[in-house]
């Protein structure tokens, strides 16, 4: 089977792009160059990738298969190229890191930023993901290390801690709870709830400490996204648990966030899998965010 890389990095960038206009622009040739060179690759596999339209270039599932694999192989060859011509000792090149969404969204800016500045030569790629499927990604080899709140089981898994994030009550500033300067577990009690779901990392602590203080309390609704919860509880359904960390740092709008006491952490960790050390490339954004997590400010 002849086929070329240059045919598959054309390929990936119409996959991409959705466009032989914009997938020419990205790689330097005309729109007919990368429908030839389509073509061939199709020819070569023996099947369709891509159904063309007047509007929009539509992956058949060969072509989904293809370029679902292909970004991963590609930039894996990229590296092996470089680390060949002795031109990644461990400065250059790409990292790729998973992370649970309330980490993404208040903790990754901050560190990809801090690459950028610091390690310009290499590029940290991030992969926003609810916690089991960034915990499966580093188990796999998909990324080289996860930024995850602490998991069930670390029997495979090397973890560092970094970061420990008390869990804080929202509620609207009408609210009755709103006027005390602390409030205890104990007081949720009766009050309903609007909570993460299952799929993040937080909910089996939210969980386990509301039990353990002995808290009866109806789940009025269980979501996906910290930003909803808000929402939610601005609308009146309930009151809200959540880490402290996703709370934005200018506070929100008409919701206050409130220390529970006794105070109850998740622990923020660094994972990756056991017996495979990580490239020096990835040990170096490891210690990057691990000093940006022990920069951050202090949680409430």
């Amino acid at each position: 089977m002849n086929v070329t890389l240059r045919q598959l990095r054309i390929f990936l960038a119409a996959a991409q792009s959705r466009n032989f206009s914009r997938a020419g622009d990205s790689v330097g040739l005309t729109q007919p160059a990368v429908s030839r060179s389509i073509g061939e690759l199709e020819s070569q596999l023996g099947l369709k990738l891509l159904d063309r339209t007047t509007r929009e270039v539509v992956l058949t599932e060969a072509g989904q298969s293809l370029a679902g694999r292909l970004d991963r192989v590609l930039d894996e060859l990229d590296q092996t190229l470089l680390d060949v011509r002795g031109m990644a000792s461990a400065r250059r090149g790409k990292v790729r890191v998973a992370s649970s969404p309330t980490l993404s969204a208040q903790l990754m800016p901050a560190c990809i930023a801090a690459c950028a500045r610091q390690e310009p030569d290499i590029q940290m790629v991030l992969l926003d993901r609810i916690q089991q499927d960034a915990l499966d990604s580093v188990r796999t080899g998909e990324v080289d290390f996860g930024v995850v709140v602490e998991p069930s089981s670390t029997d495979d898994l090397t973890a560092e801690t970094i970061l420990n994030d008390p869990f804080v009550l929202v509620v609207p500033a009408s609210h009755p709870l709103a006027a005390r300067k602390t409030v205890r577990w104990s007081a949720l009690a009766g009050h309903p709830l609007v909570l993460l779901d299952h799929a993040s990392g937080s909910r089996r602590l939210i969980d386990d400490a509301l039990a353990s203080h002995g808290v009866q309390a109806e789940v009025a609704q269980q979501l996906g996204h910290p930003t909803t919860v808000f929402r939610m509880v601005e609308a009146g359904i309930g009151i809200g648990v959540m880490p402290a960390l996703a709370v934005p740092p200018g506070g929100l709008r008409a919701l206050v966030s409130l220390p529970l006491v006794p105070r109850v952490e998740r622990r923020v960790m660094l994972v990756h899998r056991r017996n495979r050390a990580p490239s020096p490339l990835a040990q170096r954004v490891w210690q990057l965010v691990r000093e940006t997590a022990l920069a951050a400010p202090a949680t409430a």
